[in-house]
């Protein structure tokens, strides 16, 4: 490893800098430590439970035809509602959990669940990477999540995800019943909204806004990792961001 580069450790000279500011010319490291293996867990964890609860979500709201016979004897629709609800509750308890990451982790684990409002450099260098994914300017590199990138997963994600929750938990506790403590925790979520209706076709529409930013998320991974200076896909899996040579950027 380089000398910028600390082996084995999640703290060093770049943990100081923030993460949405990029790499200075002439700074060439070769791989720096980004991403924490809480955060890494948490990513793949959260991944899954999307994948299941879009899967499900979307078969509870469109049912498939009845097989016929008895319902206990068959019960697809309940093992349907079932897995939906256990990837909900995964999901939820990740999500507290990711919360430590915002508190103890480094710099990098609070990305996606802030914005540096009043930094001007922050949004200045947000218009120069959307007009480097235009094709207008050249890009910079970034330690961690570019700045576009960060208020992307921001507003497209962090934010609906806890309204996913919140409704998700709602439409849960209504189903438990009125006197269970869940209902008692997110029964107002009825009275903001105005009834159960309105709150399942907030959810439901909430399904397609996380997966219509999951496809995009997915593609701006594989395109930065093959057209830009760093890796992207290998450090959520070792934590790692290695950075490319400058004769082949």
């Amino acid at each position: 490893m380089s000398e910028k580069a600390i082996p084995g450790s999640d703290r060093g000279p770049w943990d100081q800098r923030p993460g949405h500011l990029p790499l200075e010319p002439g700074e060439h490291p070769k791989a720096i430590y980004v991403y924490q293996w809480p955060l890494r867990l948490w990513h793949w964890i959260m991944m899954s439970c999307i994948v299941v609860l879009a899967i499900t979500g979307y078969l509870i709201g469109a049912p498939p035809p009845s097989l016929g016979g008895e319902a206990w004897d068959t019960f697809v629709f309940g093992y349907i509602r079932m897995a939906h609800f256990i990837a909900g509750q995964i999901l939820v308890v990740t999500f507290i959990a990711r919360i430590w990451m915002v508190i103890f982790g480094n710099h990098h684990g609070r990305a996606i669940f802030w914005l540096p409002f009043l930094d001007i450099r922050y949004w200045k260098n947000v218009i120069d990477q959307a007009l480097y994914y235009l094709f207008m300017k050249e890009g910079k590199t970034y330690i961690g999540h570019n700045p576009l990138a960060n208020t992307a997963m921001f507003f497209s994600f962090t934010l609906p995800m806890f309204l996913m929750i919140v409704t998700g938990m709602a439409l849960y506790s209504e189903g438990i019943g009125i006197d269970s403590w869940q209902y008692a925790l997110f029964g107002w979520v009825f009275t903001l909204f105005g009834n159960s209706f309105v709150v399942h076709t907030v959810h439901h529409l909430g399904m397609y806004a996380i997966c219509i930013f999951a496809l995009i998320h997915v593609y701006m991974v594989f395109r930065e990792d093959t057209m830009g200076d760093t890796t992207i896909v290998s450090t959520m899996v070792n934590g790692w961001r290695f950075f490319k040579p400058r004769d082949r950027r």
